[in-house]
């Protein structure tokens, strides 16, 4: 990294001053909240796999072997006669995702424009024009993820499958495997931030845009680490924090279930909780997530000279 661009990158800068256009921008939380939706985090919801306590009966066994034998026949049965309608439920719930994971990245295109705007002086951002802005570059950042998240998925499931075959033995191997995986992800990632932020600025393909997000992180390897320890650590930190009411919920009702199985109340409860709490929990991490990609843009910003410059944000052919 050059020594001028050291002495501009200020970490401290940075971070106060993403949370200042984070804070004025209220616009930026929806599109925050959109961009969750690519960030690969689930619901979960276990209070289906409850209900055979109710059903167990007083006995040791919840099952016998006949049973057992048959409820696999009876399922069987089930999936050869109902086979379309559960491939039609599967295409849907695949397409479902598809389009959530879809809004995501458009959030996070939206973030980033509307960050440099507000970082340029811009007073008021208008969601319909960063949402409007936003798909020229919808492809190729879209491509972008998807890529890197196949390259992964492609080095992984061999591994699991061998550790199916191979009755949990295999699965060992993941260890070092892992082991490898976690900065290299990491590493991924800060690419991905910076090259998504170069389609966007500097109008290049997506292959141009990993290659200038690798340049970018080799070139400034030092401010990267920093900001991916601060942002890493610190965001899953304040993640944990904003979870812990649904936490405090789900875990006292989960044991009472399982010691007195004889009511669900407990259950129910926490599920009342959960709802109660859910949009305040949408909110936080909406905002959370747009002052983690407000960093991040900054860092690219800050790190070429781009603030200096306007930034110039050329408009892309789709």
């Amino acid at each position: 990294m050059k020594e001028g661009k050291m002495e501009k990158f200020n970490v401290g800068e940075i971070l106060t001053r993403a949370w200042q256009i984070v804070w004025k921008n209220k616009v930026l939380w929806i599109f925050g909240i959109l961009a969750s939706c690519a960030r690969g985090s689930g619901g979960s919801s276990s209070g289906g796999n409850n209900s055979s306590y109710r059903n167990n009966g007083s006995g040791n066994t919840p099952f016998s072997t006949g049973q057992l034998e048959q409820g696999m026949n009876q399922a069987v049965r089930f999936l050869e006669n109902n086979w379309l309608i559960l491939l039609a439920i599967g295409l849907g719930l695949v397409l479902f995702s598809i389009i959530i994971y879809s809004i995501g990245i458009m959030g996070r295109i939206g973030l980033i424009r509307g960050i440099a705007q507000a970082d340029k002086g811009a007073e008021k951002l208008s969601f319909g024009e960063l949402w409007s802005e936003s798909l020229p570059y919808f492809w190729r950042v879209f491509g972008m993820n998807i890529l890197l998240s196949l390259i992964f998925l492609v080095i992984l499931v061999p591994f699991f499958l061998f550790g199916i075959i191979t009755a949990g033995i295999g699965l060992l191997c993941l260890i070092p495997i892992l082991c490898i995986l976690i900065p290299v992800s990491w590493v991924a990632m800060v690419v991905i931030e910076q090259g998504q932020a170069a389609v966007i600025f500097e109008g290049l393909s997506m292959m141009d845009g990993f290659k200038r997000g690798w340049e970018i992180v080799k070139a400034n390897a030092v401010p990267m680490v920093i900001m991916a320890l601060i942002l890493g650590i610190g965001g899953g930190i304040v993640s944990v924090v904003i979870s812990l009411p649904i936490l405090i919920a789900v875990i006292p009702a989960v044991i009472g279930v399982a010691t007195i199985r004889e009511t669900l109340t407990p259950l129910y409860i926490a599920a009342a909780c959960c709802l109660a709490y859910f949009p305040i929990l949408l909110v936080l991490n909406g905002v959370l997530t747009a002052y983690i990609q407000s960093a991040w843009t900054l860092t690219y910003l800050r790190l070429t000279s781009q603030k200096e410059e306007a930034p110039v944000i050329i408009e892309a052919n789709a």
